[in-house]
């Protein structure tokens, strides 16, 4: 039996780690070869995923795709994890805060803005991933990085004693983290704020409602229909344009040589990265248009 390949989209649950679940898909699956799109916290929920076998190798793209959350903040708290896993570090009594203010806050971060990660953080400075200087008590220098917000907005506002919990919807650029816009947001307000709920409802364009659970996938993988709910790795990058290459270049192509743009059509006018397929429309792999006119192989795909 051959090897499943694919992009299997999983919904996370919570109090697994994003390893957690590829171990688990390992099992089901009986395959090594799984790789996930993006770490999830424990606690967080949504949509993760997984690339089986030769997909992959379409990983690294996926991964500069999108994401939506629906994250939920509480004004007037703060924790040294920036959520509800930490220490409270600090509480203020009452909260003094309008709708007005918090819509007019949220529509500010919307853009590119600049994120220092949060010490409980999977970064890497001086060789050591920060949450392990965290655990030791340890607070160092961290460089600010910049992330895109391309949608931001309220969906609810309930309180909680005198904290007002402020649920919204997120669409952001790869390595933002939401915990530390949960307080930027409130910092924003003259408040401390913390996140205490976070899903991610989409990412690479796969909502949470097609995605699979773990006893899902045990189900389909016993009935022997779970290639069925596989997305094919060339269909995950759909983002980057799609050409084709002439028959008589294809096994050029498939050998990793160098190819004229006179023999693609459309013919690719920039640079950058492209889904090369064969005139019946066999996926040959990744290719992209160098400096100097030639169109030449990133990931070849299908056998020459």
């Amino acid at each position: 039996m051959s090897e499943l390949e694919g992009v299997l989209a999983v919904y996370k649950p919570a109090g697994f780690t994003s390893h957690d679940v590829v171990a688990k898909a390992r099992r089901i699956l009986g395959m090594k070869r799984i790789g996930h799109t993006g770490t999830l916290d424990p606690q967080v929920t949504g949509v993760l995923p997984l690339c089986l076998g030769r997909a992959t190798r379409v990983v690294e793209y996926i991964q500069e795709l999108p994401k939506e959350y629906v994250a939920t903040l509480r004004l007037g708290m703060s924790s040294d994890t920036e959520d509800l896993t930490g220490t409270i570090t600090e509480t203020v009594d009452e909260v003094h805060v309008t709708e007005e203010e918090i819509l007019a806050v949220l529509a500010s971060f919307k853009g590119v803005i600049s994120q220092v990660p949060p010490m409980y953080s999977a970064v890497k400075v001086d060789g050591k991933r920060l949450y392990e200087l965290a655990r030791e008590g340890k607070t160092v220098e961290r460089k600010s990085r910049e992330v895109e917000i391309y949608e931001i907005e309220m969906t609810d506002m309930t309180w909680e004693g005198n904290h007002p919990d402020i649920t919204f919807r997120v669409l952001c650029s790869k390595g933002t983290y939401i915990r530390t816009l949960c307080v930027d947001i409130g910092r924003a307000l003259g408040l401390p704020g913390v996140m205490v709920k976070l899903e991610r409802t989409m990412s690479a364009g796969i909502s949470a409602s097609h995605c699979l659970s773990l006893e899902d996938i045990a189900a389909h993988k016993e009935a022997g229909t779970l290639e069925d709910h596989l997305i094919a790795a060339d269909e995950a990058i759909s983002h980057l344009p799609k050409h084709t290459v002439m028959d008589e270049k294809k096994k050029a192509a498939l050998q990793g040589q160098r190819l004229s743009s006179r023999f693609i059509a459309p013919e690719v006018k920039t640079t950058g990265q492209i889904r090369l397929y064969d005139l019946q429309g066999l996926f040959l792999g990744i290719y992209e248009l160098e400096e100097t006119g030639a169109i030449a192989p990133v990931k070849v795909f299908a056998q020459a």
